[in-house]
């Protein structure tokens, strides 16, 4: 059975990592970590994810950037973009709350929150 490619992009290598080994653990995903938001289009068009998680604020390209880039781009458009911030509060993360337009969640997140947003955002996955 293939695995859910997941798509971790923020400047915090420390949370990427820990990310991508305590999804990877459950042996269900395969995650990418980039952590330069000037090379994620790139990365993204290599990797083909299935979800992207995507920090807001970022030095060069804020996260608006980096998704608007990846909604203009033809092979990554339909990819689900959920935010993953801490310039929100959990108070302040009511369900069915955007930013910008895109669903988020706040840091810092449980591993139970990033595979319930990650089984509601990737078409097809059973829940």
């Amino acid at each position: 059975m293939e695995k859910t490619r997941i798509m971790v992009v923020d400047d915090e290598s420390g949370f990427t990592r820990l990310l991508k080994l305590t999804l990877e653990k459950t042996g269900n995903y395969s995650v990418m970590e980039e952590n330069d938001p000037m090379r994620a289009l790139d990365a993204a068009r290599a990797f083909r994810p299935h979800l992207i998680l995507l920090d807001i604020v970022m030095p060069q390209m804020d996260g608006g950037g980096v998704a608007s880039q990846m909604q203009a781009d033809p092979f990554l458009r339909r990819v689900p973009i959920v935010f993953l911030t801490a310039i929100v509060s959990h108070q302040e993360a009511t369900p069915g709350a955007l930013i910008g337009g895109f669903k988020f969640l706040a840091k810092p997140v449980s591993l139970a929150a990033v595979v319930k947003c990650i089984r509601e955002n990737v078409p097809g996955l059973a829940a």
